[in-house]
């Protein structure tokens, strides 16, 4: 039974120590006899005479709970057994179990129940959309109108609340995540806000009927929910406070966000892993399979449960014949479709690209930037206008949405014969060749444009029923020529012009994504894998034919947002035989013990870095560490008394974390917190006001007079503070920051960039500092921006170690643009959208 003990200011505290150690087996530690009996305990007495407790008891007695004040009384016997319940759980359960196989069930249960509502409400809007043309009116002109109007009406919607919520909602996700996931950090991605735009945006972006994706959007917005678990569930925070930990979560928060779009858990792991992760750990690839399983499953479930389905089945069932699914003879046809379908997708990607540029570079000529609303406009006004069911919609099956023409494509019969109505009706006008013809060029050039406008959009899924209609185009002329199958005799095996689809749309959603998974998602989607070899086929010759062509859609995406990424090195690649010394960046600025504030002064002022190496001396540059700017920013705003937050001789370590200052504006002496938007007001006024455009503000904080000093002695008393050097005992810093000597070959580095996700690396020779390698230079040399052959390699001797903090090198200066060298990135210099 639990005790009891009475507190001095009368709140009564429960000890449930006992009844844990009961539930555990172990007897209580004041009923055990410490020389015989059954409770005995052998183990080793502590300093004050008593046994040892169990971890789990010392940790339940350090975290005691305390019940609220009963006025005296014992609480309740339901309010004891709730408290046993919550420690049971919280100590037991949590510590049994695992805090991961708990997050992961959360967080694919959560994605399930969002996907489900959002794929009611996107059914939702667009049967609205076909009822507002079908029931209001019989008049052409009223029909059009509200054809094209309530497109319009949802794309707008859709961009305001991006641009008023959160602009990191625009496009994909996918880019960014595999961004993030290489340990770069993009502000405010995985927020709150963001979500809630992401998917709002998302529901009325589908919602319009542009040729608008959900897979990658859902991959962000679940990668979003499982960083807020992380932050605000309080027994989920130990994964959010791990770094590993937390990335290991968001990339199988990518696996369910595909398993929850197509119920295809095992395809959303491979294709996660492909998209994502340059390298994979493998002690991860549980955590996404029972997070997409999860997911998956309850997705399902929600079909049975509000009544749509009788059992759990797969999203687009087919029904080809397994004894015959394909003559052998047609792996020729299935191969070339392969071959086509690269070169298709290659061209997709290279046309989105072309298409962005050129709004970017020439939009103020075409009067496309003079306001956020008139690119998108403009699109959807001629995407409604051409797939009017009345006009040219009549002949490519304009009125379909996305899944209903997935599931006319994955039919078994052929539309020549078939004995639906629905089909018949859709695309028999002029003939089947013509609108799947029609079909495919207008899908093709509205996908490339819609997935550029500024809301959430993803690309997958379009180009998956792109690449189903293509397929299904080769296999109704297979069946035209063939009507009777390939080989005759006995018995007839017909073609199954299905399995074309659904081999074109593997194929060119591969493609373009340079992912072999798509092979596996089909599978799962239409519950056969009787076409498992021709799928396997064209997928690869598709994906070798884009990857030598044209990067994937989500790579090119990232260089058109000028994202940090790690090109692939390829065989054609002339860098194998080099090494870090010829692309390393030698004119480095750092710091030493020997540094004074004067000294971190010109430094910050000159350079944006966002770090700095430490050294043992400007004559002994033998590397120490590592120190963030920010923490120097710090320092400097401590010692001239700028920051009253922080007094200069209290040590960092103790701090709690000042960066959340960062976005605050100066607006008294008292509360002068600056951060990476005022930054320049370290330095002096002029330069601040002209960066923040507020020059009193800035001119009574730079001119903060400390306490004790007088107005004629402050010049004085700043040089002598700015002379003086710097503690870098009270600064934070980096004892062990990733380093490589100039000898490394440019392929080792690369590996050990993309394994380790890394930014950047210092080069050493003998333990001294002589370079630094970032994400840049590996990008400029595997794409050639780099002249190799025309670097002077220096001597042991020409190295100079100059008193002002640099590294130079006489006979080579290598000029390349200032980046930054660690893994964050500001909010401005990250494109939030393709526009």
């Amino acid at each position: 039974m639990p005790q009891y003990k009475r507190n001095t200011d009368g709140q009564e505290e429960v000890l449930i120590m006992d009844m844990v150690d009961d539930q555990l087996g172990q007897t209580p530690p004041d009923l055990q006899s410490p020389t015989t009996g059954e409770g005995r305990d052998d183990r080793p007495l502590t300093n004050n005479g008593q046994p040892p407790m169990s971890p789990l008891r010392s940790r339940m007695n350090s975290e005691r709970m305390d019940i609220q004040d009963y006025d005296g009384d014992i609480p309740d016997s339901d309010s004891k057994f709730f408290h046993v319940c919550y420690k049971w759980w919280k100590y037991y359960v949590l510590d049994t179990i695992g805090d991961d196989w708990l997050f992961c069930l959360f967080l694919g249960i959560s994605m399930a129940l969002i996907s489900f509502g959002m794929d009611t409400c996107i059914y939702q809007l667009q049967k609205t959309h076909v009822f507002f043309y079908d029931g209001l009116s019989d008049n052409v002109f009223v029909r059009i109108f509200l054809w094209v109007v309530y497109p319009l009406l949802c794309i707008i919607f859709s961009i305001s609340v991006c641009q008023i919520i959160s602009q990191n909602a625009v496009g994909s996700g996918i880019p960014e995540m595999k961004t993030i996931l290489r340990g770069i950090v993009i502000h405010n991605y995985l927020t709150w806000q963001t979500l809630i735009s992401k998917v709002i945006g998302l529901c009325f972006s589908m919602g319009s009927g542009l040729p608008i994706g959900k897979e990658g959007p859902f991959v962000h917005i679940a990668c979003i929910m499982s960083n807020l678990l992380g932050q605000n569930v309080k027994g989920f925070k130990r994964i959010f406070s791990n770094e590993t930990r937390n990335v290991e979560m968001l990339a199988a928060a990518c696996a369910v966000g595909v398993s929850c779009t197509f119920a295809a858990p095992i395809g959303g792991v491979l294709f996660s892993i492909e998209v994502t992760a340059t390298y994979f750990a493998v002690r991860n690839y549980w955590r996404g399979f029972f997070t997409a399983v999860c997911g998956s499953f309850v997705f399902r479930m929600m079909d049975v449960w509000s009544g749509d389905k009788v059992t759990i089945t797969t999203l687009y069932p087919t029904n080809f014949s397994v004894e015959f699914p394909f003559d052998p003879v047609e792996l020729v046809a299935f191969s070339l479709m392969g071959l086509f379908a690269g070169l298709g997708g290659a061209t997709f990607v290279y046309m989105h690209r072309k298409i962005v540029f050129l709004i970017r570079s020439h939009g103020h000529r075409i009067f496309l930037h003079k306001n956020r609303y008139l690119y998108p406009c403009i699109v959807t006004l001629i995407v409604m206008m051409t797939t009017f069911p009345d006009w040219l919609g009549h002949f490519m099956g304009g009125k379909l949405t996305q899944k209903d023409s997935i599931q006319h494509m994955f039919s078994d019969q052929s539309w020549s014969i078939t004995t639906d109505d629905e089909i018949k009706r859709v695309w028999a006008h002029p003939n089947i060749f013509v609108s799947l013809l029609l079909f495919i060029v207008f899908q093709f050039i509205f996908t490339a444009f819609c997935v550029s406008l500024p809301v959430p959009a993803g690309v997958f899924f379009p180009i998956f029923v792109l690449g189903a209609a293509y397929g299904r185009l080769i296999g109704e002329a297979m069946v035209t020529w063939f009507p009777d199958g390939i080989h005759q005799g006995p018995q007839n095996w017909y073609i199954q012009p299905g399995g074309y689809a659904v081999v074109g749309a593997a194929a060119f959603s591969g493609a373009v994504t340079h992912t072999i998974s798509t092979s596996v998602i089909v599978f799962e989607l239409t519950g056969q894998i009787s076409h498992i070899i021709p799928v396997m086929i064209a997928v690869l010759i598709a994906n070798a034919a884009a990857q030598w062509l044209q990067p994937s859609i989500y790579d090119s995406i990232i260089q058109i947002k000028r994202l940090p990424y790690l090109p692939e090195i390829t065989k054609h690649t002339h860098i194998y035989n080099k090494h870090v010394k010829h692309i390393m960046r030698r004119d480095i600025i750092f710091c030493s013990r020997e540094s004074t504030y004067r000294d971190i002064q010109d430094m910050l002022k000159t350079t944006d870095y966002r770090s700095f190496p430490y050294v043992f001396s400007f004559s002994n540059p033998t590397i120490q560490g590592s120190i963030r700017r920010v923490y120097l920013e710090k320092a400097l705003a401590a010692i001239l008394q700028y920051n009253k937050v922080m007094s200069p001789n209290q040590s960092y370590a103790d701090l709690k974390d000042l960066e959340k200052y960062g976005d605050r504006h100066v607006v008294d002496n008292k509360a002068a917190v600056f951060g990476p938007s005022s930054r320049h007001a370290l330095y002096n006024a002029s330069n601040s006001a002209r960066s923040t455009g507020k020059a009193s503000t800035v001119y009574r904080t730079t001119n903060y007079i400390p306490e004790g000093v007088s107005m004629s002695d402050y010049d004085s008393w700043k040089e002598s503070q700015l002379a003086s050097r710097v503690d870098f005992s009270k600064i934070p810093m980096d004892s062990a920051p990733f380093q490589i000597v100039e000898n490394t070959s440019i392929y080792k580095a690369h590996n050990l960039f993309g394994l380790l996700s890394l930014s950047h690396a210092y080069i050493t020779r003998f333990g001294k500092l002589v370079g630094v390698l970032t994400l840049n230079e590996i990008q400029e040399a595997i794409e050639g921006r780099i002249r190799l052959e025309s670097i002077i390699e220096p001597t042991l001797g020409s190295v100079n170690h100059a008193e002002d903090g640099h590294v130079t090198y006489p006979d080579r200066n290598l000029h390349v643009n200032n980046i930054r060298s660690t893994n964050e990135l500001d909010p401005e210099h990250i494109s939030t959208h393709h526009q």
